[in-house]
């Protein structure tokens, strides 16, 4: 029986999906993938794009463990040269190749597969997006990670990406969120290959500092269109990077 969406996936493709690797997770989840509550809202995209927009547009543009290509088609009205769609999943990049297009002959559109702890990008881009795709690296891969993606912008490029406000403890979200991540550092350290997919180990300050540390210079911008909490803080902030 099909979850979430009467085209989702069902609970035995879930279930395949967790017991592989990453990698190969992704690659049988790719047919169902944007019916599931894993791929950005359409709201975060737009609210990214309109917050970039001023500041374009950009000769080329990189999302970053691209997916299924929703990030994509949301940079391609930004960028005037190239955009290109990178991810490690081969089942990812064939649903992103069949489902997204360039209008007309500009921007160039690229599908490239590689790691993004290992991108082979040297100086390529002005603008680097990413979405969602943050807790498939563990705390200590995000410096080597952040530093992959300095090497990919020319100087003066950007990295942005959208960063929600962890729940507070009064949440269901919260204990959703905590038990979920105790599920699977139990799965993984039981099973191999390993399935990485946390919620709570990209922190703000700790990503703030190894952003910096990378060599960025690193901004805050509250979507407002996302609200505020009780303390007046965002819910949603965007993280803009700039590679000095």
């Amino acid at each position: 029986m099909p979850v979430f969406t009467s085209q989702g996936p069902s609970l035995r493709d879930l279930a395949a999906q967790a017991l592989s690797s990453t990698e190969h997770g992704y690659d049988l989840l790719a047919p169902t993938f944007d019916h599931t509550p894993f791929r950005t809202p359409d709201r975060v995209l737009a609210a990214t794009a309109a917050a970039l927009r001023p500041l374009g547009p950009f000769p080329a543009g990189l999302d970053l463990c691209c997916g299924t290509g929703a990030g994509v088609e949301a940079l391609l009205p930004l960028c005037r040269e190239r955009v290109t769609g990178v991810d490690f999943s081969a089942g990812m990049l064939a649903r992103a190749r069949a489902a997204v297009t360039a209008p007309g002959a500009r921007p160039a559109l690229d599908w490239v597969r590689a790691d993004a702890r290992a991108l082979p990008f040297d100086g390529a881009f002005d603008l680097a997006v990413s979405f969602g795709a943050f807790g498939h690296f563990l705390p200590a891969e995000r410096p080597g990670l952040f530093a992959q993606v300095h090497r990919a912008l020319r100087p003066g490029g950007l990295f942005a990406f959208p960063l929600g406000a962890p729940p507070p403890p009064t949440s269901p979200w919260y204990w959703a969120t905590l038990g979920f991540d105790a599920a699977m550092r139990v799965r993984n350290a039981l099973w191999r290959p390993r399935f990485v997919m946390y919620y709570r180990t990209f922190p703000l300050a700790g990503v703030r500092a190894d952003l910096e540390r990378a060599g960025f210079a690193v901004e805050l911008w509250p979507l407002e269109g996302f609200g505020r909490r009780a303390d007046g803080s965002p819910r949603c902030r965007l993280v803009v990077a700039r590679r000095a």
